[in-house]
């Protein structure tokens, strides 16, 4: 598929896509990149939860030349069972064997999962704890390096106790909404100086 300038050979969706057009992927789909250096990980779609922001994010990643793959996890509703309160309609946010090595394989990762804060920083933090990989978190409410020290997560800025850390992060991205370009931007130029610091 060309994007852009580059050539980039992506291999996408494990089934039949959901919604009008086929727009939205299943859960357990991965769109493996030709070079693993960005994986965008989105959380399972239902009724509530939308991972549409991450299709269009994940297209100007590679429009703009940076190779970036796709996981829609399994179970990405709710939330840890470690976590202080319940999210996802009693349903507990997991990792399978398969999505870890998958995200685990990759420079830097950039996490999407939803909007209450109290719920996605529980989930960023057991991701973190399954995988030693640098990443940046896109989430519609304010949200700062210090909401995620509280809890033990690693960050740029201090080390906590997940071998994982949390090197960016982007607000204002709502699920199921269009992405607007300032925020694309943004996104892309914090991608950009991760992978730089990580070279």
């Amino acid at each position: 598929m060309a994007v852009g300038r580059e050539t980039q050979v992506v291999a996408c969706r494990k089934g039949q896509a959901l919604g009008l057009g086929g727009g939205i992927a299943q859960r357990g789909t991965f769109a493996k990149a030709w070079r693993n250096d960005v994986i965008a990980v989105a959380m399972s779609p239902g009724y509530r939860h939308v991972p549409k922001p991450v299709c269009q994010i994940t297209t100007e990643l590679r429009g703009r030349g940076i190779n970036t793959g796709e996981i829609i996890l399994n179970a990405g509703d709710g939330t840890p069972a470690d976590a202080p309160s319940g999210g996802g309609h009693g349903v507990a946010f997991g990792l399978e064997p398969r999505e870890i090595e998958i995200i685990g394989q990759h420079k830097l990762a950039i996490l999407h999962h939803g909007n209450v804060k109290e719920h996605f920083i529980y989930k960023v933090r057991f991701e973190l704890r399954k995988v030693a990989v640098p990443a940046i978190v896109l989430c519609q409410s304010p949200l700062t390096f210090e909401d995620f020290e509280e809890i033990g997560v690693s960050t740029r800025n201090k080390a906590g106790e997940t071998p994982g850390k949390v090197v960016g992060i982007v607000t204002g991205i709502v699920r199921n909404a269009d992405v607007p370009q300032v925020k694309l931007d943004e996104i892309v130029s914090k991608v950009k100086m991760c992978l730089r610091e990580l070279s």
